[in-house]
């Protein structure tokens, strides 16, 4: 019994660790939030579940190791809540995420983004125009067009380069027009119309060369914004579902152990049922 309550302490002590790859994931999604996503919502739940996961597994591991009964219950009992709030937060993330992406097109190797592409309640946050507002101008101050510029040897990169170069969601999206309106590369965030404008795209009159507008205001920007948010989110959601499962497999061994505290607590011998202490046998001497 005693074993079985050291492998509960060190498995509360590997649980505590595990606490903080969550945390480093919401601390992750945060500096992306401020930086490159946009949109700071999902990190701060993270982050408290996190948190709480290395404050119960002290518990646990304090009530393994010390045999103490109550924290030992302590432990189960809110644990269960933090692991059914991780498969709530595991759920949430893919069901906000699970439609839209980027469409290919021909001679290019990044892909356009459209609005319509996706649906639910994270497109209707981020395409609300009194939201938007904010998210348009935290891409422009992380200055992700800025940073597009390359040269070669001192000399900017020509059309074919930048056609064949793979951009990000928001990079593709907000710093450059739709492929379909048929503007002329002149540089990365530079276009002209050329022969004139081809496409029905509404975003198609809302490019401007003004290096603080560009397409800032296009809906190809706000579902680049989706695109990245969905691709940070799904990664963060593998991390928790692989955690998820270590933290059920101990849950389960840490109930094990609550049973032997207990048992441990009313002196039954291990492998001796309660009914038969309490009541012997007439055979037995």
């Amino acid at each position: 019994m005693r074993a079985s309550n050291h492998l509960i302490g060190l498995l509360n002590f590997i649980t505590f660790l595990l606490s903080i790859p969550i945390m480093g994931g919401g601390i992750w999604l945060s500096s992306r939030a401020n930086n490159t996503d946009c949109l700071k919502f999902l990190q701060w739940p993270l982050i408290v579940i996190g948190v709480a996961i290395m404050v119960v597994s002290l518990a646990g591991f304090a009530g393994a190791c010390y045999r103490n009964t109550f924290l030992m219950w302590a432990y189960l009992f809110v644990m269960f809540f933090i692991i059914a709030a991780l498969i709530g937060f595991i759920i949430f993330a893919y069901a906000v995420t699970d439609k839209g992406s980027g469409r290919a097109e021909m001679n290019r190797a990044y892909l356009d983004y459209h609005l319509q592409d996706y649906s639910g309640w994270l497109e209707e946050r981020v395409a609300d125009n009194s939201y938007w507002g904010k998210i348009a101008s935290c891409v422009r101050d992380s200055k992700t067009c800025k940073k597009m510029g390359r040269t070669m040897k001192g000399v900017p990169e020509t059309a074919d380069m930048f056609y064949n170069r793979n951009l990000n969601p928001i990079q593709s999206g907000c710093c450059k027009p739709p492929t379909e309106c048929g503007y002329s590369y002149v540089n990365e965030t530079v276009w002209t119309t050329g022969g004139g404008l081809v496409g029905t795209n509404p975003d198609c009159t809302m490019w401007n060369n003004d290096q603080e507008q560009l397409c800032y205001s296009c809906n190809s920007c706000k579902a680049g914004v989706l695109a990245s948010i969905k691709k940070s989110w799904r990664k963060v959601s593998v991390i928790n579902i692989v955690v998820l499962i270590i933290l059920v497999i101990f849950y389960v061994i840490g109930c094990a152990a609550f049973r032997n505290n207990r048992r441990m607590d009313n002196d039954e011998p291990y492998g001796q049922a309660r009914m038969t202490k309490s009541q012997p046998s007439a055979f037995q001497l």
